[in-house]
C-alpha cells in the first residue's frame, strides 16, 4: 500500500472514531449519562475527565497528524 492511500484510510478511521468518542464525550459532559453502571466500584474517569474524552483527544491528534501527512511536500 503507498503512503498516501495509507493516510487516507487512516483519515477515515480518525473521523470514525471522532464521531463515535465526541459522541461519548458529549453524552458522558453534557447529557450526564453516567446511570448506566450498576456497581459502586465503576469507574469511567482518569484524574476527573471522562475516559471518552481522551479518545477523542487522541483521535483529534491521529486527525490532525495525517491531514498535514497528506499535505506533505514529496
Amino acid at each position: 500500500m503507498k503512503k498516501q492511500a495509507a493516510l487516507k484510510v487512516i483519515l477515515l478511521l480518525s473521523v470514525a472514531g471522532l464521531l463515535f468518542s465526541g459522541y461519548l464525550s458529549y453524552t458522558e459532559i453534557f447529557q450526564n449519562a453516567a446511570g448506566y453502571c450498576y456497581s459502586a466500584s465503576c469507574s469511567s474517569e482518569i484524574s476527573g475527565i471522562p475516559v471518552c474524552v481522551y479518545g477523542f483527544v487522541m483521535y483529534l491528534i491521529i486527525f490532525v497528524l495525517s491531514i498535514l501527512g497528506l499535505n506533505a511536500k514529496k
